[in-house]
């Protein structure tokens, strides 16, 4: 099953010029709960290698603009589009929207970064919540009021407590497993509506 899964969605990725079949988890988000709207302004962290910042192109158009960052070298092959900047940038120095070459706060703020996995699965799930912990550290200097999250996790106890505790900081708040996820994966991806920036 999980070779099915992998080809049906990786040789899709190849045949619609995407860059990684992760592209169908954002479709399947966006379609289910309208995340991205036309105009947006869109920060992606852990971009690489590129299928969600080229989604996201194609949805908010030229009044739009999307910034990536990944710890791995900019991805030449996005370069070149006037409403993409990519920058090589470690989540743990960004401290501001102006580390990124912003002044307005955005509209969506996603996530798909992972750790390096250790393959010890305590570890790598604590790896994973330092990593959503510290997304929901930039949510007030990143989003607008009424801005949407979309953040991968990897399933834990430690995550899904600490998601509890922070459910209130949007109007929705929603969990979803995509269907092109992979079998074994432990991922589920966590979507928020509507940031209230007087309950942070």
């Amino acid at each position: 099953m999980t070779f099915k899964v992998k080809d049906h969605y990786f040789n899709k990725a190849k045949k619609d010029n995407f860059l990684a079949r992760s592209v169908y988890k954002l479709e399947e988000i966006d379609k289910k709960f309208s995340i991205i709207s036309k105009g947006d302004s869109i920060v992606d962290l852990g971009y690489h290698p590129g299928s969600w910042v080229q989604y996201c192109m194609l949805k908010v158009g030229e009044k739009g603009s999307v910034v990536g960052i990944d710890i791995k070298e900019v991805n030449e092959t996005l370069g070149g589009k006037p409403n993409v900047s990519l920058f090589q940038k470690d989540i743990d120095t960004v401290e501001s929207i102006a580390d990124l070459g912003l002044s307005d706060k955005i509209d969506v703020l996603l996530s798909d970064m992972a750790p390096n996995t250790s393959g010890i699965k305590s570890l790598d799930q604590d790896r994973s919540l330092n990593l959503v912990e510290k997304v929901f550290e930039l949510l007030p200097l990143f989003l607008k009021e009424d801005g949407n999250l979309v953040i991968k996790v990897f399933d834990g106890n430690g995550a899904q407590k600490f998601l509890k505790e922070k459910k209130s900081l949007f109007k929705e708040f929603h969990f979803l497993r995509p269907k092109s996820t992979r079998s074994v994966s432990k991922e589920f991806f966590v979507i928020g509506k509507n940031f209230r920036h007087d309950r942070v």
